[in-house]
């Protein structure tokens, strides 16, 4: 039986470019104030070091530095954390989220779709399969970035009840990123949570935040301030999410498909 109410929190932070300790340190702050009653914090996309290319310098191992600090925070706060990080694994390198749970059980996603344009696939190895992350008896989806343009590879069938997105999404297209999250939530009938950095990074490019949290109607639940680091908080209600499924049951009519690799 899943919890009823899933208590989260998003940290919309101003990532220190390339700086695995001050970005860990800033998170450690935050946690220091957090709710004792937060379920999961979620964090934006390579939150130790921005949206960096220098994969051999920052990688880390699944055993490493900061996945042993999530796996330490997370016990310490009896919470889970999620964002993604530079993982190296047998030579390669991945833009991966990482689920840490207080048990110190560790699930993990790599990002699919590599974003081209910022030479992404030049540096990473793109992931295979999606995530479905069973938690107090929440389905989550940990998704990244570019991910959310995809809509196939986001589309809910009735796997999962909490869809997430992890990014380092420009200012420059803040109306895209505000326009697909609330497409997203109604068209999966699925809350919807959107976690974005603020400030500039080592490339020069800005970033505003907009992180929020939709409901299954595509309804804000949190919305941030722009360009400011902040902590929202929001409660998600199962129960509610179920009877708006049962009244208006849109994914018994969606089509059905089946994902080929190329």
């Amino acid at each position: 039986m899943p919890q009823d109410l899933l208590n989260i929190a998003v940290f919309q932070l101003d990532l220190v470019w390339e700086n695995h300790e001050a970005n860990r340190a800033r998170i450690d702050e935050l946690l220091q104030d957090i709710n004792t009653n937060t379920d999961v914090v979620f964090l934006p996309e390579m939150f130790t070091t921005g949206f960096s290319m220098n994969v051999s310098e920052l990688g880390e191992t699944m055993d490493g530095v900061t996945v042993q600090w999530m796996k330490k925070r997370s016990s310490e706060h009896q919470l889970a954390l999620c964002g993604s990080l530079i993982v190296q694994e047998n030579g390669d390198f991945y833009n991966r989220s990482v689920f840490v749970e207080p048990s110190g059980e560790i699930h993990f996603y790599n990002k699919r779709h590599l974003f081209t344009m910022g030479e992404e696939e030049s540096h990473f190895q793109k992931g295979t399969e999606r995530l479905i992350v069973q938690y107090k008896g929440w389905r989550i989806c940990p998704l990244i970035c570019y991910d959310l343009r995809f809509p196939v590879w986001s589309r809910n069938r009735n796997e999962y009840d909490l869809l997430v997105y992890s990014a380092n999404w420009p200012n420059a297209r803040n109306e895209v990123w505000n326009t697909l999250l609330k497409a997203r939530a109604i068209e999966n009938q699925s809350f919807v949570v959107g976690v974005n950095r603020i400030g500039k990074d080592g490339n020069g490019i800005d970033y505003s935040g907009d992180s929020q949290v939709l409901n299954p109607k595509g309804e804000h639940l949190a919305k941030s301030i722009s360009n400011a680091e902040e902590v929202l908080i929001a409660s998600l209600s199962h129960q509610e999410m179920v009877d708006f499924r049962g009244k208006f049951p849109v994914l018994n009519d969606a089509d059905d498909y089946n994902l080929v690799e190329k």
